[in-house]
């Protein structure tokens, strides 16, 4: 319980003194015109209410991130805590909030766009290819996943729940930011933090009352309890599969999103840094939650591995079941509820604005003005072609490499964040520490992950040593690029 409240206090600290620094380092201008004012069409660049705008932003970087991939992040022991804690103040939400920003300053611009300008075509190439498979994916997953669970739900033939999935998501689309998106998010926020709140009050009590003994960080846990410890290394493994609540590339292309519905710089702190810390919070209860409720982190592990007796039968526990199981068991009835909402609804939220991201990626890259449906309709069409093919196939091996590739991009986010500041004259420590762990992470992860998880499964010394030499590699790039960018600014000076 110690622990629980400590890290929740040191989330709302960070926001309320770190994000107040990041947003001063930044320079937010309340008198600079926003893109939202300044090129609003009515679809896409469209002022909203700063509280509407926050809420869009949770929901479309959180949807079940913070709950799926906590709870699996949970496997691992309490060292979950340290990286959602420390990753969402000082890694998530700075990598939130400058692509918002930097966004905002350049008219709206998608990651892509942003990448080129301050790394360079080549840079720009990969984004333009590698933006869309990532949304791709992520939509894809959250129309199957969704269809899956309804199907077991209601009985009715998946295909016709993929139908309705899809008529939502060409509609969410293809309409105004504020039609569909805005008149529905600000439900679904709500439902989402009310289980997540709910659970974590439910939570407290129990401990309090002796009902359940809730994990705590010391030393002695600050260990690997994963089931399969061989093939699940706590470094690197933890970082990528709890994502959402720590850091998440994906969160890139949605704030952009956001950038254009913002209509003040001084809300950016708000809705940028302060989403992605009220998703920590969310990743924070689940983590905690997933250990307390199945006896810590090794019973969670045997509930995954071994299984438990459910309705007569040994069951694996998933994420969606242990989230069925705690939101019922803690919430009643009002909590099945929940729980049907947030396991089937929530990463809808998700996959919307991932398609609608995609078709403003594509939009930018060909110059295609979107403020005409048909031209939305043109750019949309080819998409959802490919997505329901996709649906209809296998996709689970390009899945495995999911993770990894979030992770991918959003050291590709820092590094443009971190030649933004070198390019401004700023001290570039603030994103170049991260982007250096960051990229560590993602090259020891893919040498050494399990081929089932996107790696190439080889020595963990091997993973070790390629991981260091890239992020000492990069960061001394780094570092010789802000030293030659200050001399030819003295020799401009004079």
């Amino acid at each position: 319980m110690i622990t629980f409240c400590l890290s929740i206090l040191a989330l709302v600290a960070g926001y309320l003194i770190y994000g107040k620094f990041v947003d001063r380092f930044f320079g937010s201008d309340p008198e600079r015109t926003t893109p939202a004012v300044k090129d609003a069409d009515g679809v896409d660049y469209k002022a909203m209410p700063t509280w509407k705008v926050f809420v869009i932003q949770f929901l479309n970087i959180a949807g079940l991130g913070p709950i799926f991939g906590a709870i699996m992040g949970a496997a691992y022991g309490p060292a979950a805590y340290l990286w959602i804690v420390l990753g969402c103040i000082f890694m998530g939400a700075v990598h939130d909030y400058f692509s918002g920003m930097l966004s905002l300053r350049n008219d709206g611009v998608n990651m892509p766009d942003l990448t080129g300008k301050y790394l360079g075509k080549g840079a720009k190439t990969f984004m333009t290819v590698f933006v869309p498979f990532l949304l791709l994916a992520v939509g894809v997953s959250f129309v199957t996943g969704p269809a899956d669970l309804m199907q077991s739900l209601t009985g009715w033939d998946k295909a016709w729940w993929l139908y309705i999935i899809f008529i939502y998501y060409i509609l969410a689309t293809l309409l105004p930011i504020d039609k569909i998106i805005g008149s529905i998010y600000p439900f679904m926020g709500a439902a989402l933090l009310f289980m997540a709140l709910g659970v974590g009050g439910a939570m407290l009590v129990r401990d309090i009352t002796g009902n359940l003994e809730m994990q705590e960080l010391t030393f002695g846990t600050l260990k690997n309890y994963h089931a399969d410890p061989q093939n699940n290394i706590l470094i690197p493994m933890l970082f990528i599969v709890i994502s959402c609540g720590a850091i998440s590339g994906f969160h890139s292309t949605q704030s952009p999103l956001m950038a254009r519905c913002l209509k003040n710089e001084k809300y950016g702190r708000p809705v940028f840094y302060g989403a992605m810390v009220a998703e920590g919070i969310v990743a924070m209860i689940w983590a905690s939650a997933a250990m307390a409720y199945f006896g810590g982190p090794e019973g969670l592990n045997d509930a995954a591995t071994k299984g438990i007796m459910i309705n007569g039968e040994l069951t694996k526990v998933t994420p969606a079941i242990a989230v069925d199981m705690i939101c019922k068991s803690w919430l009643g009835k009002v909590g099945a509820v929940i729980a049907v909402i947030g396991v089937v609804v929530c990463p809808i939220t998700s996959g919307d604005t991932a398609f609608r991201s995609m078709r403003l990626t594509l939009a930018d890259l060909f110059k295609f003005d979107q403020k005409k449906i048909s031209h939305r309709l043109l750019v949309s069409a080819p998409i959802f072609v490919v997505a329901y093919f996709f649906c209809m196939a296998d996709f689970s091996t390009v899945w495995n490499y999911v993770g990894i590739c979030n992770q991918i991009l959003a050291v590709l986010v820092l590094w443009t964040i971190t030649a933004y500041l070198v390019r401004s004259g700023k001290p570039h420590w603030m994103t170049s520490v991260p982007a250096t762990f960051l990229t560590f992470i993602c090259v020891s992860y893919f040498i050494m992950a399990p081929y089932i998880s996107g790696g190439l499964h080889l020595n963990p010394v091997i993973g070790y040593a390629a991981g260091g030499a890239s992020a000492l590699a990069a960061l001394i790039f780094c570092m010789v690029k802000a030293e030659r960018n200050r001399r030819q600014s003295r020799i401009q000076n004079g």
